[in-house]
């Protein structure tokens, strides 16, 4: 069947939940792991009303694609990898980046999303800065 995949970089706020689900792609699938990281009001000792978050759009769509390929070949069980990350200023409380991904067991679903965000943090071209009080 191959490896599902869908990136979203927007500057509109991330959806709930129940817009979000995405239903499970195959019979195979017996973990379905979701992330949705959200800004907090402190960034260290600062108080912040939110983040603002610029991106290298075509560049950020690339690296995306070279990760959800690491993805694969290192956990070739993984069946849908589902980014999306919000951009533009992001007021506390408000998801920044949501992530989902289905396997047919948890260690491989667990093991790709955080070698996705990690990889993510270290690669795709997304700033962000925070807003103070």
């Amino acid at each position: 069947m191959g490896l599902k995949r869908e990136t979203v970089i927007t500057r509109e706020p991330i959806p709930g939940l129940a817009e979000l689900d995405t239903p499970v792609i195959s019979d195979g699938i017996g973990a379905v792991a979701r992330f949705s990281g959200v800004v907090r009001a402190k960034e260290g000792e600062s108080q912040i009303e939110a983040l603002d978050y610029e991106v290298y759009e075509a560049m950020a769509y690339r690296q995306f694609d070279l990760i959800v390929d690491q993805i694969a070949e290192k956990w070739p069980t993984v069946a849908l990898v589902k980014v999306i990350h919000r951009v533009g200023r992001v007021p506390v409380k408000e998801p920044s980046l949501w992530v989902e991904v289905q396997a047919p067991h948890r260690l491989e679903a667990f093991e790709a999303m955080q070698f996705l965000i990690d990889t993510m943090k270290q690669t795709v071209p997304i700033w962000k800065a925070s807003v103070c009080d």
